[in-house]
């Protein structure tokens, strides 16, 4: 990413692998050469000895989408996964009762992942991404979905209307923006902030990383 303080950044791959575990719903930025295009696409990540990073992102996206088309994701595209995120006021900042130098700011999370997108229109490697995805989104369910579920007629029909995508991850970076350059007081006091005015496991998160702000890579 363009701009990232090194008190803000996470180069971790296991680190970032679990958030985007955590967050699949990437927003994909392909280049046409001309204008870039956002599409949100679910992508599970992946082992890949391969890539750089060792990591790799697939997926699939529908066949109507011109994404995957040759001249419509050239060079280097970019996944970007979000998390928790909160406005912080100054005024949740113990030290403003000492010197009031402070001003507000905005926490977050977020994940980038770069790399060429490949397209695998291959109606067996389709399936198996299919497969994969729906196992990681219905785990944990009482009663997870299977593909096997429903008529096989019927999945082979909707498996023509997709096509397979993987981005093997060239770079992988993560800023977590969670005030970790101010004291520990403060910190803790611009968290409970965060605790008193939201709700929901993405502000859950977000507390949490501002309890115990991650560890880089050494």
């Amino acid at each position: 990413m363009g701009y990232n303080p090194d008190h803000d950044r996470v180069d971790a791959v296991d680190v970032l692998a679990e958030f985007v575990g955590a967050h699949p719903l990437a927003t994909l930025i392909t280049h046409d050469r001309v204008t870039p295009q956002a599409d949100l696409v679910p992508l599970l990540i992946v082992d890949d000895a391969e890539a750089p990073s060792g990591k790799a992102l697939v997926g699939h996206v529908a066949r109507a989408n011109p994404l995957w088309e040759d001249g419509k994701h050239v060079g280097t595209s970019l996944a970007t996964f979000g998390g928790g995120e909160h406005y912080i006021s100054p005024t949740w900042y113990p030290s403003k009762a000492e010197h009031h130098r402070v001003v507000p700011t905005w926490n977050y999370l977020v994940v980038h992942a770069w790399g060429p997108l490949v397209v695998h229109d291959d109606p067996k490697w389709v399936r198996g991404v299919v497969a994969r995805l729906t196992g990681a989104m219905e785990a944990g369910r009482d009663n997870p979905w299977r593909m096997g579920q429903a008529p096989g007629d019927y999945i082979d029909d909707m498996l023509t209307k997709i096509v397979g995508i993987s981005l093997p991850i060239e770079r992988f970076e993560g800023r977590f923006k969670v005030s970790s350059h101010r004291t520990d007081s403060d910190r803790l006091g611009a968290r409970g902030g965060v605790v008193r005015e939201s709700e929901g496991h993405a502000h859950d998160e977000l507390a949490e990383a501002m309890t115990n702000p991650p560890r880089r890579e050494e």
